[in-house]
């Protein structure tokens, strides 16, 4: 079995590839409860000029249509927002890897709250990612997450 860590390494993976393409370097990916991976993807607001493109639903449409998501495991690499966690609930997906909630903290604990397997990783490399983007870019971060400034 992979583990989350190893999961994680797939979504930061993502993350970095928007970053490189201009955009906020926040990456999700979807694997099933065996480990394997379903879809992954990045958050491409700025890239495709869509602002439903969020790195979770990004990750969830390239893994394609099935029947039951309970046993999916969503791994973003920062705290899913609220309009992500919705998609958690939505479909039912069973568990969430979170790869940092310092630099935002968005729904992973009312998802727990509502029976979602949450696993926090506190991963310093995701830390050091999302702070140094949002210390260079804090314009785009702001709109990103719905702050007016």
């Amino acid at each position: 079995m992979i583990t989350a860590e190893e999961m994680l390494t797939t979504a930061y993976t993502e993350a970095q590839l928007g970053l490189a393409e201009g955009g906020i370097p926040i990456g999700a990916a979807l694997f099933d409860s065996a480990g394997n991976l379903l879809g992954r993807g990045h958050n491409r607001r700025v890239q495709a000029g869509d602002p439903s493109l969020h790195a979770e639903t990004d990750a969830f449409r390239n893994a394609g249509r099935r029947r039951d998501y309970r046993d999916t495991i969503m791994v973003t690499t920062l705290s899913p927002c609220w309009y992500c966690s919705g998609l958690v609930r939505q479909f039912g997906i069973g568990a969430v890897v979170v790869g940092e909630a310092r630099t935002f903290s968005g729904g992973h604990e009312w998802l727990a709250e509502h029976g979602v397997s949450i696993t926090l990783l506190d991963d310093q490399e995701c830390v050091d990612m999302m702070t140094k983007f949002i210390a260079e870019r804090p314009e785009l971060w702001n709109e990103d997450i719905g702050v007016a400034e």
